[in-house]
């Protein structure tokens, strides 16, 4: 890395003396980004409601909440609770489903500009088949699918669709029909397991994974002994499991150096951004960090900025992976 760097300082001097900045674009397989930082699902809602407070073209995409070919009550409340570092929700993926949003969201969306990235679920792999092909004829700003397959607030509970490489492969090969780039978000609740499950999504179409989902998790009223969340279990976010996602996106980047991954997963600053990217992740998702700060995405997107030219970070493709791991 610090050869690299070293290599590029003087072109990337001459830059900032002409007034140029460091060059966020990153590219997740065949999707080319003007900065690393997204939205995550199920934090960002279901369509501009974040344009309210930052320029939503300004970051790499808008990741929108997830969607089923039908609609999804979701699960009683309540549906989030705090947690040290974070919190836990079990929300259980409510939606107004794909028709609806194409048709009330999606138009106010496009009109901001921004890169869409469309979040799809389903509770059978005829249900992700179903939301891929609706998505065929979306507008050019729909630039990928990330399919889901990792959500522990479904009726399914702990058997999710990531748990199992069949599974995984049965699903992202059933989601081509959407004619775009195809993201598999997959779920840490396998442990080191998750290896073999991103090997599964790419073999089976996936340009990239999308790493993690939420850690399951239970929290108890110690007075009345009730679940304090209507759906009882739910899954963990926040900082408290960034190391965690850390260690899920350097695991699977060792196994396919090659192969994208988008990290997310407790990130909170452009520092952490930057830990995520040199464990191996060609972009990033912000999530539980949003609900507390909506201006957060824009916000890092432009502190990643001032975080390059800092440490003569010309590029910032060229932090990709760049975590010294060995011993």
């Amino acid at each position: 890395m610090g050869n690299l760097v070293h290599r590029l300082a003087p072109r990337f001097d001459r830059g900032r003396r002409g007034g140029l900045s460091p060059d966020l674009t990153v590219k997740v397989g065949s999707v080319e980004l003007p900065s690393p930082v997204m939205t995550a699902a199920g934090t960002a809602g279901h369509g501009a409601e974040l344009g309210a407070y930052f320029d939503l073209a300004s970051i790499g995409a808008v990741v929108v909440k997830s969607l089923a070919p039908f609609v999804s009550e979701g699960n009683p409340p309540l549906r989030v609770h705090a947690t040290p570092a974070g919190m836990i929700n079990s929300v259980g993926l409510q939606g107004p489903g794909l028709e609806a949003w194409i048709d009330d969201e999606l138009p106010e969306l496009e009109a901001t500009g921004a890169r869409i990235v469309v979040s799809i679920w389903g509770r059978s792999v005829d249900d992700y088949r179903k939301a891929a092909e609706r998505l065929a004829d979306v507008g050019p700003q729909v630039v990928a699918v990330e399919v889901n397959i990792s959500c522990p607030n479904t009726e399914a509970g702990n058997e999710l669709f990531a748990h199992s490489p069949e599974a995984t492969r049965a699903v992202i090969s059933a989601t081509a029909g959407c004619e775009r780039p195809r993201w598999a978000k997959l779920s840490p609740n396998i442990g080191p397991g998750i290896v073999d499950i991103a090997g599964a999504a790419y073999d089976a179409g996936a340009e990239a994974v999308t790493l993690i989902n939420t850690f399951f998790g239970l929290s108890i009223d110690p007075v009345t002994g009730q679940p304090r969340l209507g759906g009882v279990r739910g899954g963990v976010s926040g900082p408290a499991i960034r190391p965690m996602a850390v260690r899920a996106v350097a695991d699977v980047h060792a196994a396919f150096p090659d192969q994208p991954i988008i990290g997310v997963g407790g990130i909170a600053s452009a520092e952490d951004v930057v830990e995520m990217m040199r464990a191996g992740a060609a972009a990033v998702q912000i999530g539980t960090a949003t609900l507390a700060d909506p201006e957060i995405c824009g916000r890092i997107s432009r502190e990643l900025n001032n975080w390059c030219a800092k440490n003569r970070v010309p590029r910032i493709t060229s932090l990709v992976g760049s975590a010294q791991l060995t011993p």
